[in-house]
């Protein structure tokens, strides 16, 4: 078993389910997570590289200060290749001027350089700072008097279920206290 950041994943899992383990780590974030330290979707926790690992545990332990991820370009439809004959240096050199020159169009429009894209792991939050931001919201609910904090502090549901069967349920989850 791997074990990364207080949680045992299975050998025997695709990396990409056994990283759901992982409190507020979904399908759709694992997913991404495969794509950025590039795991294969067919790969096992017990596959992977060390390299990979530690990656991944770096990663999950700071997304905010992770390093960005590389921009490459991809040609339109409409591309033609340039032919076989020419230098590598004289392309290298067309790319980067006409690179500069689209970089200089953008700071004419008020736009910065390679503020376009914004990765959506870098606000990933999991674990105890998850469980920390839920019960602050939950407290906030309660100490404003809104009609959910009310329900949340009377252990009753909260998004208008109904009460008869499933209160239960309710009563033992809805405490501001849970985690």
């Amino acid at each position: 078993m791997v074990h990364i950041l207080g949680v045992n994943l299975p050998d025997n899992h695709l990396a990409r389910f056994a990283l759901t383990k992982f409190y507020g780590v979904g399908h759709k974030t694992a997913h991404r997570l495969c794509a950025r330290l590039q795991v294969h979707d067919k790969c096992k926790v017990k596959d992977l590289s060390p390299f990979q690992v530690t990656s991944l545990a770096s990663f999950l332990s700071a997304p905010a200060s992770a390093p960005p991820l590389p921009r490459y370009l991809v040609a339109t439809p409409s591309y033609v290749p340039p032919p076989p004959n020419i230098p590598i240096q004289t392309l290298q050199a067309q790319f980067n001027a006409a690179r500069i020159e689209r970089e200089k169009k953008k700071l004419k429009r008020g736009i910065e350089a390679g503020k376009g894209y914004v990765d959506p792991l870098k606000s990933l939050k999991i674990e105890s700072e998850l469980r920390r931001e839920i019960r602050e919201n939950i407290a906030h609910q309660r100490m404003i008097g809104s009609y959910v904090g009310k329900r949340h502090a009377m252990h009753l549901p909260v998004r208008g279920q109904n009460t008869q069967s499933n209160a239960k349920t309710a009563k033992k989850l809805n405490q501001l206290d849970r985690y």
